[in-house]
């Protein structure tokens, strides 16, 4: 049902400065209790309004398939190491670290079987809505975020959701926690031009947090308990989230489709990337993702996961079940939680709820990190928040598949530091066979003596077997693009594409041991209790300079130096099995300069590899923010120093005024040192100029929040000596 803004109780909108429009609409308040996770009273579930049956036969096939795999492959390794005899303890602790990594890619494995599955059975989506009854609120959080970026790609989602006739269902915000003064007037000004030029019914608002508490999470809640009220869904995107207006539009159908659904969650896929890395990333999810997404779509059914952005979620439910508590304890694995959408989903889906995926729905997509490097600063932080969720997945109440997101989640970053233990062990045994003294008869007196040994031909069996599931989710997902003739041929035709894949599994075979080495490292300064912080991503092409690339990787390469010498001097054999490790560490400088470079990205591209359907035909609201982003960046919106900004347009500097939230009262004694030296500071400055070279970030920050202090930074001359 929708809701008129002015029949919505609540404060006067934020941002009424004469002749302008609110940068908010009317406060429209929701209650989001904070949730228990050690208690559940299971009484209080929603009872569903339709009959669904959970999907026991994928979760059979996918579980028991990958049980039954990783039983037999612990089998053929015990009997890999124990045929001499009984196994030694180090023997046995490779035995256990080999269950442990293998149960991960068996587990992929089975899901991906059962996406390809699912996948070969072609299904016509639903036709286009022609009508929505709901109102949905488009959030689009930003945090120290490219200015010209961001907003050329709202203002692209914005015309193509108005393109489809539905535009008058979904209002749009963006939620600034941005903590840099440039960028938050960076914002104010692409705000106020982009609505100037959409013209009154454009429903674009903007608001600026003074305090990211809870970072993205609590950006998120604090529309919902002030504004959320007028919203049936909010679609909750990144700063780098592209949606066509069809997709956005199909969202919202299939939430009001289904009187059930808390959160429906869309597959983003990677677009407008360019360098070597990046590409990489960009044809493996196109190509793969797939597979392992749809697999994992149906066997979570109605319990399905939230990434956190390009989804559309029930408010009010989401008010009501995902209010999240902090956890006691200091960072990484106390206080605010970090890795929210995981527990979101969690939350909602334990109150009654249903998270269900559209994996096959297209015009999703999102950029990804240009570089290694850029990828291992993300991973830092997703690392913490997946290994907090060791805190809360044995909350109470929750449903087996939610737990088992969790487990996921943590699995894959414990990975890195198990396959290192594993390769360790490994190391550890070939040496002890190479300079121990052997016990030939271990038992006594004994007719025929014990050889320590392997059985090579079963370990190279197991290796065989290894490779193969570890593999075979991108071999599905290239025979269904095989399979495909309209993909296929955007891709550059079968040869082009089988070339593609070679050469993905190639350089992700190079670039897996130094990601192993950065992720074990990331987990071993959790472990020792180092927060990670949070830090805005990367999202442009640019390089990394090569002395930053050295000083990062220059261990890696020492490592993979001394193993090599020390592998060869062993056994010839310890080198060879070890040699991919060895290759990757020591060309890890290189590779990961390569990995950031546009000119190897692009050099491919012209020959035909590593295409995606959408680089050789881009969807019209990518072409679209390219354009506009293009415009904004030649108006400068990124160059801008805050100060100067206000300064030189008086209606900027009014309208930022009217944006600040008002101040709660200051107690008194409490003194806020930022604000009382922006004051002294601005109070001595005879100039514009002398002002913005005396005052640091955190002090023009204060100054920003300050009508007061914005008014009389106005006044000042832009030089000395100036009338």
């Amino acid at each position: 049902m929708r809701i008129d803004d002015t029949a919505l109780p609540g404060p006067a909108p934020i941002g009424a400065a004469p002749d302008q429009p609110p940068a908010m609409p009317r406060e429209a308040a929701l209650a989001m209790p904070v949730q228990d996770l050690a208690r559940f009273d299971a009484a209080t579930v929603r009872r569903p309004v339709g009959r669904h049956a959970a999907p026991w036969g994928a979760r059979i096939l996918v579980f028991g398939g990958a049980l039954a795999l990783t039983a037999y492959g612990g089998w053929q390794m015990y009997e890999t190491v124990a045929v001499s005899g009984s196994p030694t303890i180090l023997q046995l602790v490779l035995v256990a670290l080999f269950l442990l990594t293998f149960s991960w890619i068996a587990l992929a494995f089975t899901s991906a079987v059962l996406g390809f599955g699912v996948l070969l059975r072609k299904r016509a989506p639903p036709p286009a809505p022609t009508a929505l009854a709901g109102r949905t609120a488009v959030l689009m959080p930003v945090y120290n975020e490219a200015t010209a970026r961001t907003f050329a790609g709202l203002e692209a989602m914005h015309e193509s959701v108005a393109a489809t006739g539905l535009g008058a269902a979904f209002d749009w915000f963006v939620l600034s926690d941005s903590t840099q003064p440039d960028a938050w007037i960076a914002e104010e000004r692409a705000f106020l031009g982009l609505r100037d030029r959409l013209g009154p019914d454009a429903r674009l608002y903007y608001r600026h947090r003074p305090k990211n508490h809870h970072r993205k999470a609590g950006n998120i809640a604090d529309f919902v308990t002030r504004w959320g009220g007028a919203y049936d869904h909010m679609l909750v995107l990144d700063a780098d989230s592209l949606l066509t207006g069809d997709c956005v539009v199909r969202l919202a159908a299939a939430m009001e489709a289904d009187p059930d659904a808390g959160i429906v969650q869309s597959l983003p896929l990677i677009i407008n990337r360019n360098t070597l890395f990046a590409r990489l990333q960009q044809f493996a999810a196109r190509i793969y993702g797939p597979v392992i997404a749809v697999g994992l779509s149906a066997w979570s059914g109605r319990d399905g996961n939230y990434w956190g952005h390009n989804a559309i979620i029930r408010t009010r439910a989401f008010a009501e079940a995902c209010g999240l508590p902090d956890l006691a304890g200091r960072p990484p694995f106390g206080g605010h939680v970090l890795s929210h959408d995981f527990v979101e989903a969690a939350l909602i889906r334990r109150a009654g709820w249903a998270v269900t995926m559209l994996p096959t729905l297209p015009g999703s997509y999102e950029e990804s990190p240009p570089s290694l490097i850029d990828v291992a600063v993300r991973d830092r932080r997703w690392a913490q928040g997946n290994l907090q969720h060791s805190r809360i997945i044995g909350a109470a109440g929750l449903h087996f598949a939610s737990r088992q997101h969790f487990a996921t989640g943590i699995a894959g970053y414990v990975a890195s530091p198990l396959w290192l233990c594993q390769l360790l062990v490994g190391i550890a045994l070939v040496l002890q066979t190479a300079y121990a003294k052997p016990e030939y008869f271990p038992q006594g007196l004994a007719l025929y003596p014990v050889f320590p040994r392997f059985d090579p031909v079963r370990a190279l069996k197991l290796f065989g077997l290894t490779m193969g599931v570890l593999l075979a989710p991108k071999v599905l997902g290239l025979v269904l693009a095989l399979l495909n003739a309209e993909l296929r041929r955007a891709c550059g035709g079968a040869g082009r594409l089988v070339a593609s894949c070679a050469l993905e599994i190639l350089l992700s075979a190079l670039i897996a041991p130094v990601a192993m080495l950065i992720q074990s490292g990331s987990v071993a300064g959790i472990l020792l209790g180092r927060d990670t912080g949070w830090n805005p991503q990367r999202r442009d092409d640019g390089s990394i300079p090569l002395r930053d690339i050295v000083r990062r990787h220059r261990w890696h390469t020492l490592l993979g130096l001394v193993a090599g010498v020390a592998a060869f001097a062993i056994a010839t054999s310890l080198f060879l099995w070890m040699s991919p490790t060895i290759l990757g560490l020591v060309l890890a400088i290189p590779i990961s300069w390569a990995s950031g470079q546009l000119a190897y990205g692009l050099a491919l591209k012209r020959r035909g590899l590593l295409v995606t359907p959408e680089e050789r035909d881009p969807p019209a609201v990518a072409l679209r923010a390219g354009e506009l982003a293009a415009r904004n960046a030649e108006a400068g919106l990124d160059e801008a120093d805050a100060l100067h900004a206000l300064h030189a347009e008086p209606a900027l500097a009014e309208a930022h005024a009217g944006m600040l939230v008002p101040p709660a009262p200051r107690p008194r004694g409490r003194i806020e040192p930022d604000r009382v030296l922006a004051e002294a500071k601005l109070g001595e400055a005879e100039s514009l100029a002398e002002a913005a070279s005396w005052l640091g970030p955190k002090e023009r920050m204060a100054l920003l929040h300050d009508p007061a202090l914005v008014a009389r930074l106005a006044r000042l001359p832009r030089e000395a000596g100036a009338s």
